[in-house]
């Protein structure tokens, strides 16, 4: 089967290797009515904010209300998001993006809203519905024009061409792909983020890390790519202390922001790993958020690397002060990799989860096993090893 996973990564790979569009992106407080101006100077008139109801009710949406509305852009919200959001979620905002004759789409949330929003803007433009878009490339048609504002620091998503849906009764996760699902514009507003809970503010960093860290270690990064990789490792490890210490540290907020988008970009080329692939699991079968899924998964992930992403690991090392390269490489690795459980242990993530059933391991340790063969890690995972990490972070 090894053979087989390879020639088919070599296929994604070269088709990853285009260049990819990137959205216009404002940046600073004040970009969410920076971008809103632009969806009217852009022509649209009718725009359907994809959302969740919190955010909703919280009153998040308002600056861009208003600003829309001041642009003569009428904003019908639909804000039944939900986390892992599945075929339903987007179909109900399909029929409301429909019946009120919209002609565009903004997301506004974080990923699960982000990813909605991609694929109700896909099914706006091909007349069809959620499960239709499920797939590389199902569509003839891009999506009607979309546009990105993340409220949190973590997915990348408004920067990536990937949604991720969930079956309505398996909950099991199905991957949209398609170039067009990358914003027109997005807008990485500090402000957006100001009230979001430590917690989740961890859970997102790391995701952010996670992006950044994977890309980087795999085998479809570029020059490109590895720039993005390396950035956004050194502006989380920075400031994401910073930004759960403070919620109100602007610039450690608008750090984070950047990291996430760069993250973003990094994997829309070089894609993810066994971090995700277990996550991924973790999170259809009991809700964990994927953020924390990453975060609990990433420092295992690593040890298990360690040996055959040597270089890469003290590549990263390095490019964030962690030392030099006079030290050796197997030392560099080594900081790196203790340097994310600290960093994991500094902003609150738990080292294990009491979700996980010991009935389900075997469950887990195969889907786990199937979905990380398709992704460009340093080398593949053995069950056993994928089901090690599993009993690690099972409490």
């Amino acid at each position: 089967m090894k053979p087989l996973y390879r020639a088919r990564q070599a296929l994604v790979g070269r088709l990853l290797a285009k260049p990819q569009p990137k959205p216009i992106t404002f940046i600073g407080a004040g970009a969410v009515e920076q971008l809103c101006a632009a969806i009217a100077q852009f022509g649209q008139r009718r725009v359907l904010i994809v959302t969740d109801k919190p955010l909703h009710d919280l009153g998040v949406l308002d600056p861009a209300l208003k600003a829309l509305a001041g642009n003569g852009v009428t904003p019908v919200v639909y804000d039944g998001v939900l986390p892992d959001p599945t075929e339903k979620v987007v179909d109900d905002g399909l029929a409301l993006y429909r019946s009120n004759n919209c002609d565009s789409v903004l997301a506004f949330g974080g990923g699960s809203s982000i990813d909605a929003a991609k694929v109700i803007a896909l099914g706006a433009a091909n007349d069809c519905m959620a499960a239709d878009c499920v797939g590389f490339a199902k569509c003839d048609n891009p999506t009607v024009p979309f546009f990105a504002v993340p409220s949190t620091s973590g997915t990348g998503s408004e920067a990536t061409f990937i949604a991720v849906i969930s079956d309505n009764e398996t909950h099991a996760k199905g991957g949209v792909f398609d170039p067009s699902l990358i914003p027109r514009a997005a807008a990485l507003d500090p402000e957006i983020s100001r009230g979001l809970p430590a917690h989740i503010t961890a859970a997102t960093g790391i995701d952010a890390l996670t992006h950044a860290i994977e890309s980087y270690i795999g085998r479809y990064g570029s020059p490109e790519t590895d720039t993005y990789g390396l950035t956004a490792c050194k502006l989380i490890f920075e400031n994401l202390p910073r930004a759960c210490a403070d919620g109100n540290d602007m610039e450690a907020r608008e750090a984070m922001s950047l990291a996430s988008f760069y993250g973003g970009m990094a994997i829309t080329n070089a894609l993810v790993g066994y971090v995700h692939a277990i996550s991924h699991n973790l999170g259809a079968k009991y809700g964990v958020p994927h953020g924390l899924g990453n975060a609990l998964v990433l420092p295992h992930v690593l040890e298990l690397l360690e040996n055959d992403a040597t270089t890469k690991l003290a590549d990263i090392a390095e490019h964030c002060g962690m030392g030099e390269r006079s030290e050796g490489d197997a030392a560099l690795a080594r900081r790196l990799i203790e340097r994310v459980q600290q960093l994991n242990d500094e902003v609150g993530i738990p080292r294990t989860t009491d979700v996980i059933k010991t009935e389900d391991i075997d469950e887990l340790v195969a889907a786990a096993v199937a979905e990380g063969g398709t992704y460009p890690c340093p080398r593949f995972f053995s069950a056993a090893e994928i089901r090690g990490i599993i009993e690690a972070i099972q409490g």
